[in-house]
């Protein structure tokens, strides 16, 4: 077994906010070219209907290309350039590795077999129709009868139709092709993915499409640890997650890590171990903080999709609280999480007032021991402007 790597958390942590393109803002150009970059760099991006502010993926992408349009995303949708389908959840991924996510689709297609059976002629018309006349958005499709979709507690309220869509969409077998701001536009998946692609989706061999995921997600967070339920976006036991990590150690492609102060076992590629270890040369020579202009990180941004992780290497605490009941929310229903450096400093729940034009700050709130300097506030005003432009609005009003 490799010995371990010994690191501490601040050195870590500059070497991941540097994988996932937060210390450097300035170096990814604008337009469709630099955000397919990005997209490529982060592995995915993870894509949220929640429209508090500006959905996730488009505030991921912000925080890290400046002048960043959604415009930029969506075309590169339109142009076949990525796909949407399962990763971390929903995503989009580059389309050269749609024939890796094979597996998935093959496991989700199992699974949905049963209710798109039972669905049959409304199944067959809504893949007739794309076929004569797509792509359609979700609307295109009347259907009076209701039943129990994805999110219906109680009573059936999902149009049959809409719950076509969605089986299929998530059996592969369809797929979004453009998006009109929220809406999305679907086709069938054979005659809109290139060919390329599709011909090794088909003829890609399952042991190393799974391999070739889990290589994608140890590329997507860098930093990683075993008990992670999502490792590897697949299915898998805590005694197979262990064995794909120790197989790694024992080849010498992943190597552990000893991290100051942290209990949980945390794991690295082999190949970013210099590059780490440049970041502990810098710190051992200066520990004083970094500092930088302020990010808000969405929810859902890729730093923050391990909640423990966040814990133990930034030493913050954070839960999205928008399906938590109101009376025990702590912070807000969108509070983002303050990048400030190589901090995470405070939090910002923020609600737009598209009518009106403004940009409410429901919460604005810095962590304990972070001192309040004339300097820092205005960075916090320069983001919050900026923030606020990103999202369209002009006003900005403390709740």
């Amino acid at each position: 077994m490799a010995t371990a790597f010994p690191v501490d958390k601040v050195a870590l942590r500059r070497f991941l906010l540097h994988k996932q393109s937060l210390l450097n803002r300035e170096q990814t150009p604008a337009g469709p070219d630099g955000v397919l970059q990005m997209i490529k760099k982060l592995e995915c991006v993870q894509l949220d209907p929640v429209s508090v502010v500006e959905r996730n993926q488009h505030l991921v992408l912000a925080a890290r290309i400046p002048g960043y349009d959604p415009k930029h995303l969506d075309s590169l949708l339109s142009d076949g350039k990525v796909f949407e389908y399962w990763a971390n959840a929903a995503c989009a991924i580059p389309v050269e590795d749609y024939p890796i996510f094979e597996p998935i689709r093959n496991r989700i297609q199992a699974q949905v077999q049963e209710p798109l059976e039972k669905l049959g002629p409304v199944v067959e018309a809504v893949l007739e129709r794309l076929e004569n006349v797509g792509p359609l958005p979700s609307r295109a499709f009347a259907s009076e009868n209701r039943v129990h979709g994805y999110w219906d507690n109680q009573l059936p309220k999902t149009k049959e139709t809409s719950l076509a869509l969605n089986l299929l969409l998530d059996a592969g077998i369809i797929r979004v092709v453009h998006r009109e701001r929220t809406e999305r536009f679907f086709d069938l998946t054979e005659r809109t993915i290139n060919q390329k692609a599709l011909k090794e989706s088909r003829s890609i061999d399952e042991r190393a499409a799974r391999d070739a995921l889990i290589e994608k997600y140890i590329r997507a967070y860098r930093v990683f640890d075993p008990r992670d339920a999502r490792f590897g976006w697949q299915k898998m036991t805590a005694a197979e997650r262990r064995a794909e990590i120790d197989k790694r150690v024992q080849n010498e492609s992943v190597i552990p890590l000893l991290i100051d102060d942290v209990k949980r076992p945390y794991y690295m590629m082999a190949e970013d171990l210099e590059e780490l270890e440049s970041f502990v040369w810098e710190t051992k020579q200066d520990q004083t903080p970094m500092e930088g202009p302020i990010a808000f990180l969405p929810p859902l941004d890729n730093v923050l999709w391990r909640r423990e992780r966040v814990t133990d290497l930034y030493d913050f605490d954070y839960r999205w609280e928008i399906y938590i009941p109101k009376a025990k929310r702590k912070y807000g229903p969108y509070t983002m999480p303050m990048l400030y450096g190589d901090r995470l400093i405070g939090r910002m729940d923020p609600l737009l007032d598209r009518k009106n034009n403004q940009l409410h700050v429901r919460l604005l709130e810095l962590e304990p021991g972070i001192k309040k300097t004339a300097r820092l506030r205005k960075k916090i005003d320069t983001a919050l402007e900026q923030f606020a432009e990103f999202n369209r609005v002009k006003g900005i009003v403390f709740d």
